[in-house]
């Protein structure tokens, strides 16, 4: 059995075996690449092997305890020589990463590494990857680099060249899902449910698992094809969902700006009610432009992740054509879905399909998120109609 920093990490048995080899947790490669799709768990990976490696047992077979200092602040992100580095903007600073390669020359102060995660490597502009390339080429002896992409081809192939590379699977539904009942105590039938409305998305699986709300906001953006039989219909759906987003980023951030900015005025030494003068201006109009582009990024998210939704309504309907004993990913609705396949073609589900790929390209591309999500809802108004499915 895996040792506990492992077993949260559902479904990736070859990655645990290849992480912890005795010549692995001993002479680790200096540089690593973690990738696999969204919610397969590779920045959980880069964390679990972060604490292998500085785990405090002595014996190698017992590194990665999940109870010793170590392990618990690196769990934390508080550990002093590991730094687990995110952004909530669209890329990476190229300040930032010349932070990060200055740090990396210090030398570890209490762990056997300095250990630094850059989460979401593919954010980085070309410019700032070849700042953190000439930092791997040339690595202070016990600093460990670990990247993560969703893939391969989403990095400069300098740096894939220089890193050894971790591939991630998506983890099985019933991996996904017995993770949720060991790990959260999840009702075992919800979160089975919530494993497959997920796809395989451990995050995603475990946010639908504890809030009903999510839940239910899922539910109003899956029964949108079953809705929509006109263009009208159509253009009031994309008004509803867009402002359905639009709510769910706002609720997820405005306490933290709210936060943010009180914090921010304290340290200035000023008053929440207290006009601020012109020469600290600068430093509230940096946190505005920093929310602003994280409230930005978190609309596109959650559009992104209405538009995965969307896809996996329509697979569920084209597989009812064309293999309807195989399970779906909402199983759960069936029955109104086996009732709408009757309805609509095979062809039908996969220019739908195509829509929603379209539209998802649309929105990377900057286009108002409005008039993206009319177009690909009016691609969901049935134009023919057939027997049900066998």
């Amino acid at each position: 059995m895996a040792n506990p920093v492992w077993q949260s990490l559902a479904g990736q048995h070859a990655v645990v075996e290849q992480l912890t080899g005795p010549q692995t947790l001993t002479a680790p490669t200096h540089a690593w690449l973690f990738t696999g799709p969204p919610g397969s768990g590779r920045s959980m990976a880069a964390r679990a092997f972060s604490q292998a490696l500085q785990c405090e047992q002595p014996e190698l077979a017992d590194r990665g305890c999940g109870a010793c200092q170590a392990c618990v602040t690196i769990a934390a992100g508080t550990h002093a020589d590991v730094n687990i580095v995110t952004t909530e903007k669209v890329s990476y600073a190229i300040d930032d990463v010349r932070d990060l390669v200055a740090t990396a020359h210090d030398r570890p102060s209490t762990g056997r590494w300095r250990i630094i995660i850059i989460e979401d490597a593919d954010r980085m502009t070309e410019r700032a990857t070849n700042v953190l390339l000439k930092a791997i080429e040339e690595p202070p002896e016990r600093t460990l680099w670990m990247l993560s992409a969703p893939s391969p081809a989403d990095v400069l192939v300098t740096i894939r060249s220089r890193t050894r590379h971790i591939n991630l699977v998506i983890p099985a539904v019933e991996d996904v899902a017995q993770l949720l009942v060991t790990r959260d105590g999840i009702d075992p039938q919800l979160a089975q449910v919530c494993a497959r409305a997920s796809q395989s998305h451990v995050g995603v699986a475990r946010w639908l698992a504890r809030s009903p709300e999510a839940r239910e906001r899922r539910d109003m953006i899956v029964h949108l094809p079953l809705t929509i039989r006109s263009a009208s219909a159509a253009v009031e759906s994309a008004d509803n969902l867009h402002k359905l987003v639009q709510a769910e980023a706002e609720a997820s951030s405005s306490d933290r700006n709210a936060a943010e900015r009180a914090s921010l005025l304290r340290s200035l030494g000023l008053f929440d009610d207290e006009p601020i003068p012109p020469k600290l201006r600068i430093h509230i109009r940096r946190m505005e432009d920093n929310q602003t582009a994280r409230n930005r990024r978190a609309i596109h998210d959650a559009l992104d992740r209405a538009m995965i939704d969307l896809s996996g309504i329509y697979r569920d309907l084209l597989l009812l054509h064309v293999a309807p004993d195989t399970a779906l990913i909402n199983e759960h609705l069936r029955d109104s879905l086996v009732e709408h396949a009757g309805q609509i073609t095979a062809e039908h589900c996969l220019n739908a399909l195509e829509a929603i790929t379209l539209a998802r390209r649309r929105l990377a591309g900057n286009v108002p998120p409005l008039l993206a999500l009319e177009a690909m809802l009016l691609a969901f108004i049935p134009r023919t109609r057939r027997h049900a499915p066998l």
